[in-house]
């Protein structure tokens, strides 16, 4: 039985991985940070079935004590500060985590664990949004945020690790989305804010840029990606995307479509909500992944739409 350890467990990513390292018969460790509040809602159904500490990625001793506990064959990193608009406001710390963290962790991995094969949680953030084509493997990053700037650090934290005959691995991955999403990012906040205008909840959606576009697909395939890019015989780095994009304001239409609304009486386009620095379009190239990883999505934009708006009526 093959042991993984996965930082960030109870996040969106990390529950739909975890599901799916459990049917595949590993035995799964994660991390979760400790709360004053119960923050496990997404890993309540499979709870009994983990192994779990409690640990921060800015805390280096826990991320000893932790991965030397677990001994895993397999860790995926996921836990982050993943909160763009957040990281203007707590850039250091959005610094420490994502990077610092990285390269803490990477060292204690391979001074702990030899053998160990690392995913590290990349983003299609790093591409700043200039760029007219799909953004692959070899398009040239130029990040606009501190998030992407610290994920940026961390990228190339991984790739030094795998040039010291570490097994790394890195997935650029485009915007996925799920019920599971948390309720601050804007597909969630669209999906819920119209679902409780339709019954009556609320009257108005404060949001942002409302043009800004971006490749959306489905997170329980984009953590299928992941376990593959630790199943090849060397590793590499991987976008995974859905070679489709879409503006905030196709996905508020594609949510009213569903439920048989007007969101134009009730969206307000609030300046609060708009970035220091803009990252305009998004748009990813799978080629590679479906090439070698033999990965693919099948969940298109507006499959993904209802699948969160079903949720999102029967309080899934």
């Amino acid at each position: 039985m093959k042991r993984a350890l996965v930082t960030g467990c109870a996040g969106q990513d990390g529950s739909y991985l975890c599901e799916l390292l459990l049917e595949k018969d590993y035995e799964v460790h994660g991390i979760i940070r400790r709360s004053s509040s119960f923050n496990t809602g997404r890993i309540d159904k499979i709870f009994s079935k983990l192994h779990l500490y409690h640990g921060d990625m800015t805390d280096s001793r826990s991320l000893a004590h932790i991965v030397q506990a677990a001994q895993p064959d397999e860790i995926y990193h996921l836990a982050a500060q993943s909160h763009v608009a957040v990281s203007w406001e707590l850039p250091e710390y959005t610094f420490n985590t994502n990077a610092t963290g990285t390269q803490n962790l990477l060292e204690i991995a391979f001074q702990t664990v030899p053998g160990v094969r690392f995913y590290q949680a990349g983003t299609s953030e790093l591409f700043g949004g200039d760029y007219t084509e799909p953004q692959n493997e070899e398009t040239p990053f130029n990040p606009k945020s501190p998030y992407a700037v610290s994920k940026q650090a961390a990228f190339y934290s991984a790739r030094n690790f795998r040039n010291r005959g570490m097994f790394v691995s890195s997935g650029i991955l485009f915007n996925h989305e799920s019920p599971r999403r948390g309720e601050t990012f804007v597909t969630r906040k669209i999906v819920r804010g119209l679902v409780n205008i339709h019954l009556g909840k609320q009257t108005e959606l404060r949001l942002g840029n409302l043009d800004a576009k971006r490749d959306w697909g489905f997170a329980p395939e984009f953590v299928d990606g992941m376990w593959r890019m630790l199943q090849q015989d060397k590793p590499d780095d991987y976008v995974l995307a859905t070679e489709e994009s879409h503006s905030v304001r196709d996905f508020l239409n594609a949510v009213s479509r569903y439920i048989g609304i007007r969101w134009e009486k009730h969206v307000v386009t609030d300046s609060r909500y708009y970035r220091p620095s803009e990252v305009n379009a998004l748009l990813g190239d799978y080629t590679k992944a479906e090439i070698n990883l033999r990965w693919k999505p099948k969940v298109r934009f507006e499959q993904l739409v209802r699948i969160m708006v079903d949720a999102e009526f029967h309080g899934e």
